[in-house]
């Protein structure tokens, strides 16, 4: 049985102390030995950001890819090889800014992989600008006199998507963070996890203290039941989207289910190669 050590390639992170993505990190790690999955079996892809070194510190194979491209690659991997247990992540920008669209679409298509958001409410790789994600009045060095948009809420805006299973986790609530990881990776579908994770260095607003007062924990609450779409919906519009646990799961066929079907092998495992009369016959049809 594989233990967290045996999926770190230790490389020691270069995130500041005290980052919440050093817990993202060991959860994930965690979670992949409660999995035991085989390292050769075991993809990661990561953007642009302090998120996008994540990829860098797990034993397995690692894409570190550009900004807000995470996904499109992810997507890619797994329909190649659907074997392989993917994971993408990204953080603000990556998953609601420039990386927006592919997130939504990625969501509706329902491939069978794990999307977690490492969101901070900030730009901190770049010292401290605001994101999409950042609270109205937020002020940081692009925002001087405060944030005059109103922030996406990851959690609305996944469910809206139609995502099929959905959750919400924070650094500071490690447990509860490795069980939506272990459940997301099981989940058959698209599983997007969003992350509240403390930027210590630039949001002195969103502390980790600030998340423990606001956060309303859905485990603490026997009568919540993720399978309830419209109660989901509400619990997110009540708590302002600060709500961590398994908000939402539902189960329907993923994307290559569709496609393929269950049982079909794993393209890489087909012979895709055609004779020189296939493809000149395939030419024709097409001039």
């Amino acid at each position: 049985m594989a233990t967290a050590q045996d999926y770190s390639n230790k490389i020691t992170p270069t995130w500041c102390p005290g980052c919440g993505h050093f817990s993202i990190l060991r959860a994930i790690q965690t979670a992949a030995s409660k999995l035991d999955i085989p390292m050769d079996q075991f993809a990661s892809v990561t953007g642009i950001g302090c998120s996008g070194r994540l990829s860098g510190y797990l034993n397995g194979y690692g894409f570190h890819s550009i900004h807000g491209r995470s996904l499109p690659i992810a997507q890619g991997i797994k329909m190649a090889n659907k074997d392989l247990v993917v994971l993408a992540a990204g953080g603000d920008g990556d998953g609601f800014a420039i990386g927006t669209s592919h997130t939504l679409h990625a969501i509706r298509r329902n491939l069978n992989m794990t999307y977690i958001v490492l969101n901070n409410q900030i730009y901190g790789l770049t010292k401290g600008h605001t994101s999409p994600l950042s609270d109205t009045g937020f002020e940081t060095k692009s925002t001087p006199f405060g944030s005059m948009d109103n922030p996406l809420k990851p959690g609305i805006t996944a469910l809206a998507a139609g995502a099929t299973y959905l959750a919400q986790g924070f650094s500071g609530f490690q447990d509860q963070l490795i069980d939506i990881i272990v459940k997301g990776i099981e989940h058959n579908g698209f599983s997007i996890i969003n992350v509240f994770s403390p930027c210590v260095t630039f949001n002195k607003q969103n502390t980790y203290q600030w998340y423990r007062d606001h956060i309303v924990n859905l485990d603490e609450d026997s009568t919540y039941d993720p399978m309830d779409y419209q109660r989901a919906m509400n619990k997110l519009i009540e708590t302002d989207g600060l709500c961590s646990g398994i908000i939402y799961q539902k189960n329907e066929p993923s994307f290559l289910d569709r496609i393929q079907g269950a049982e079909a092998k794993p393209l890489i495992d087909l012979d895709t190669t055609i004779s020189k009369e296939e493809f000149e016959n395939l030419l024709n049809r097409f001039k």
